[in-house]
């Protein structure tokens, strides 16, 4: 399978600069994956596509000022260090900017009360380093650090909870899983009012979600790991559902993944990881029947992951028809129903 079969024309205004106000507002393009009819709808309109025991899934992860900005220790020199994992205790898996000068045992200072070493290389261009500080990391990320928008988003974020989730809660994404961008606390208990049952998981997005595609045959594309966890008690939501023939409905590729990762026999097992899974056209997906996604990247792992669920082909129809009628595209973009 060709890297060339997932890629599309994309004019360059439809790529959201902000956000939609109110969440809910944005539109949402529904694709019947069986007939591959298509409707267009506003987000909130989502509540009229659910039934009483259907379960939706939603990642809580929620996005860390990921982006240091420091100097090297040694000659002065800026440097850029974008968190992407923690390993264990003060280490972490980063990406460095420049990265050439990086090398093992390389410090780099974030003012007077933070700083790092570089103590290992990884097998993804990036670095491994050990932080030192006095006082409390997160407090004091949360001073030094700037939340990371994706690059194509050219504009500043005046709300930087506006590339929150409502129900964020499990610190440790450097991006935000934005399928779950369009919810608002109402249209979750609306939902809810209904019988419809609400799940979490996390995985907290690193490389392995926004990494591109550097090889035409996507099989041979290795993914990134990134930390998933499913509660106890969302696996209990999920694996009643499938045995009582109610749909799973999973917010975001993110979820997918993660409810992917830890299936077994068809149900969900609950515990934790790191996933390295990659899911395209071909790969049967075992836990889904339904999927709320955003527009995605052309030539990306979520892109292909969307078209395993839905077919390749009625993916790009429907994509085509998004960028005929003018759709918002990519992190702060509009929504899909695939059901």
């Amino acid at each position: 399978m060709l890297l060339s079969e997932f890629d599309y024309y994309l004019p360059e205004e439809l790529i959201a600069q902000h956000p939609h106000e109110p969440r809910d507002h944005s539109r949402l393009l529904v694709l019947d994956k069986e007939s591959g009819e298509l409707q267009h709808h506003r987000f909130f309109d989502l509540i009229k596509f659910l039934k009483p025991g259907d379960t939706l899934v939603f990642n809580d992860t929620k996005v860390i000022p990921a982006r240091l900005f420091g100097s090297r220790a040694e000659t002065g020199g800026k440097v850029e260090v974008f968190l992407l994992s923690r390993k264990a205790g003060d280490e972490w898996e980063v990406l460095v900017k420049p990265g050439k000068k990086a090398r093992i045992g390389a410090k780099i200072e974030f003012g007077n009360e933070l700083s790092c070493e570089v103590v290992a290389d990884t097998d993804f261009g990036g670095r491994i380093v050990k932080f030192t500080y006095q006082g409390i990391f997160e407090e004091i990320l949360d001073r030094l650090g700037e939340t990371p928008l994706p690059p194509y988003i050219k504009e500043k974020l005046d709300d930087k909870e506006r590339y929150q989730t409502v129900y964020a809660r499990e610190r440790g994404s450097a991006a935000a899983p934005t399928a779950g961008l369009h919810f608002t606390e109402k249209l979750i208990q609306d939902i809810k009012s209904i019988g419809v049952n609400i799940a979490f998981v996390t995985l907290h997005v690193g490389l392995g979600t926004f990494r591109p595609v550097n090889v035409e045959d996507i099989t041979t594309h290795v993914m990134h790991k990134e930390y998933y966890s499913v509660p106890d008690e969302t696996a209990e939501l999920i694996n009643n559902a499938k045995k009582q023939g109610n749909r799973v409905i999973a917010v975001g590729t993110t979820a997918v993944r993660t409810l992917e990762s830890s299936a077994i026999n068809g149900l969900v097992e609950a515990g934790s990881g790191w996933t390295d899974i990659f899911i395209y056209p071909g790969r049967e997906l075992k836990i889904i029947d339904g999927l709320i996604t955003n527009f995605h990247l052309p030539k990306s792992t979520l892109l292909m992951l969307i078209s395993a669920f839905a077919g390749r082909e009625a993916v790009l129809k429907a994509y085509l028809e998004a960028v005929n009628k003018q759709y918002r595209f990519f992190s702060f973009g509009d929504a899909m129903l695939i059901i």
